[in-house]
């Protein structure tokens, strides 16, 4: 029996299937910018129906949602980054034949997770990591898991906070800090999101990592909260993850060594900051959450 999980990001779904035998078949939809409810109806379909070599046999189903989820509505009450999802059933969004698989008598189910928590999940479990592991998810929003031997600390719901949210501001900016989607002022998801990229650096995400230093402010900003993030959680390990974390491979070294210069002596000795290896993680670690669920 196979798990599906179906990660609804902020400019395209991505699904993964995974079979009994560890392998996993994977793909995405068509980009999209800013949908309503049926656009992403139709994308969570386009991509469920090109993995349709193991659909008809998956006993359990993960979907991620960006946004703050009521399991009382089954329903996204605030999604700053994808405003087309509030207030919509999450059966709304899957199509039947998803919600014939997650279906147990009259009843709909399916485990609902946070993309952050989803992707740390699979990181974890791919790369066999014990201790603690911090990581954040860059993509059109930021949000971050922390994971102490695979079990997650929970400060904010189910969340070690909104690490996103958190006041990194430039002083050399200081009369044009940037406002992130939440209305705060400063914050890293206004500095390193993607739409904040593309507002500083252009549209075309392959040419980012050229015109970014390490020093720029988006980089400053996101080494800061590395920063703040050890005085806080003081993980083993720090993975970026996400389609920003991936396209900032290349700045990996250079990162690491503005995170090191002058950091707190609270810093767990032999600490690591790694990098993700596809744009999957979440998809897949939504479907291995749906295993317990699924009774399996």
């Amino acid at each position: 029996m196979a798990l599906l999980g179906v990660d609804i990001g902020g400019t395209r779904v991505k699904c993964a299937v995974g079979e009994a035998d560890g392998a996993w078949w994977v793909c995405a939809s068509s980009v999209y910018d800013r949908p309503d409810a049926g656009a992403i109806a139709r994308s969570v379909a386009e991509t469920v129906e090109r993995l349709d070599r193991s659909v008809h046999e998956v006993g359990g189903v993960g979907v991620c949602l960006p946004g703050v989820y009521d399991p009382d509505r089954r329903a996204v009450v605030r999604s700053v980054n994808l405003p087309g999802l509030e207030g919509v059933p999450i059966d709304r969004l899957l199509p039947e034949s998803v919600r014939a698989l997650a279906r147990f008598g009259d009843e709909f189910r399916c485990r609902v997770v946070s993309d952050a928590r989803a992707a740390a999940e699979d990181w974890v479990r791919t790369h066999g990591r014990t201790g603690r592991v911090l990581s954040l998810s860059l993509g059109t929003g930021v949000g971050a898991c922390v994971l102490d031997d695979g079990c997650p600390l929970r400060v904010s719901g189910d969340s070690p906070g909104h690490f996103g949210q958190i006041d990194v501001s430039i002083e050399t900016e200081a009369d044009r800090r940037p406002v992130g989607p939440d209305g705060g002022r400063g914050g890293l998801e206004a500095y390193i999101g993607a739409r904040a990229l593309a507002a500083r650096l252009g549209t075309n995400p392959a040419e980012w990592i050229g015109r970014l230093r390490v020093d720029s402010a988006p980089l400053e900003a996101l080494a800061r909260a590395i920063r703040v993030g050890h005085a806080i959680y003081r993980p083993d390990r720090v993975v970026l993850l996400g389609g920003v974390g991936l396209a900032l491979r290349p700045l990996l070294h250079d990162l690491d060594a503005r995170v090191r210069d002058g950091l707190t002596g609270l810093a767990r000795p032999g600490w690591r900051l790694e990098v993700g290896d596809d744009e999957f993680h979440a998809a897949r670690g939504a479907a291995q959450l749906a295993a317990g669920d699924a009774g399996f």
